[in-house]
């Protein structure tokens, strides 16, 4: 493993990926699990990270996944620990609550996070992920609320545009949206091969660049699952849960995840902050929350990307957690996670 910075490119909307946990080994350099530990997972997962973590003797593990697809698969493993591993359903948004709800505490050794989807939900043509494998426009990961195709048959232009810019980072993102409109007045666009083809035709790409529907679907899969926002709701978690010197670990995919961890550990590690240098009248920062280990992000080698293709944008950041009291969601770090709010047309 190295410090670095990654490719932006990860594994593709349309393309396929075998599951294999990604940067295991500096995951576990950084969480440091030792016997006796309370940790938490929150993104099971295939659980390879979890499984990683119970081989140390004692160690009591919290996992939590919002799929119940994951939740099924993994009782096998919820049986073979043997009461060291409780799974839950649930969001990584709501660590809190369900640290709460069982009694755990808030005095948690680590805390990791595997943003993204998992490219076993990927390689699932009817969960609609993939434009690779064609399937319904579903991407919902906890396979309930509102779909894509929802989202793609009845926002407006404006609406649409909007997640394709700030979630996809799709700058055709007006001509796509309009192509969008004009077709779902014709018939409903309800598949995954469908919308492909459309923004293909709407927004062609060079051969040699990425497949050009591969934002939009980045952006309408973190819309559906509201990803940016739940991401911002586990970093406060985890901030409430950590016990002085327990460690909070996130990989990430892409550069929207990784800006808001970035500036989340920057603003409550108070770097490049000094008291000295508050204007008059200016209200000095909460005390630091973290300490931040040198050498951010670390980013897989050549040879683990070699092995896993997923590996090549995914970067890991970690933060120790100090004495300073736990912070509510605020900064820019959260204010990253919502579409800009726009005053409503007048009539």
């Amino acid at each position: 493993m190295k410090p670095g910075r990654g490719n932006e490119s990860s594994v593709p909307d349309g393309g396929l990926a075998r599951h294999v946990p990604v940067l295991l080994e500096a995951v576990l350099n950084a969480l440091k699990p030792e016997a006796g530990g309370l940790f938490l997972d929150a993104t099971f997962g295939a659980g390879g990270y979890s499984r990683a973590i119970l081989k140390s003797p004692d160690v009591r593990l919290l996992a939590l996944d919002r799929d119940p697809s994951a939740i099924r698969d993994g009782q096998a493993l919820v049986t073979e620990m043997a009461g060291r591993l409780t799974l839950e359903q649930a969001r990584f948004g709501e660590m809190v609550a369900v640290a709460d709800r069982l009694g755990l505490g808030r005095q948690f050794d680590g805390v990791v996070l595997d943003i993204g989807v998992s490219s076993m939900q990927i390689d699932e043509a009817e969960r609609g992920f993939s434009f690779r494998l064609d399937g319904p426009l579903d991407m919902r990961m906890g396979q309930s609320g509102r779909s894509a195709a929802d989202i793609v048959n009845t926002a407006s232009a404006e609406e649409l545009a909007d997640i394709l810019y700030y979630f996809g980072e799709e700058r055709q993102s007006r001509r796509i949206a309009k192509a969008i409109v004009e077709q779902r007045a014709v018939a409903p666009l309800t598949t995954t091969r469908a919308l492909a083809d459309l923004v293909q035709k709407a927004a062609p790409a060079k051969p040699t660049q990425i497949h050009p529907a591969t934002r939009t679907f980045q952006a309408l899969r973190i819309a559906v699952n509201d990803e940016l926002g739940e991401l911002v709701r586990a970093l406060v978690g985890a901030e409430a849960l950590l016990k002085p010197g327990g460690r909070l670990v996130v990989v990430s995919f892409h550069s929207l995840e990784d800006r808001i961890v970035k500036q989340y550990f920057a603003e409550r590690s108070n770097r490049g902050r000094a008291k000295s240098r508050l204007l008059p009248g200016e209200i000095a920062p909460p005390p630091a929350a973290y300490d931040l280990p040198s050498g951010q992000p670390v980013i897989a080698d050549d040879a683990e990307t070699a092995r896993n293709p997923r590996a090549r944008s995914a970067k890991l950041r970690v933060g120790v957690r100090t004495q300073a009291p736990a912070s509510p969601a605020r900064g820019a770090f959260a204010s990253q996670a919502a579409l800009p709010q726009r005053e409503p047309k007048r009539g």
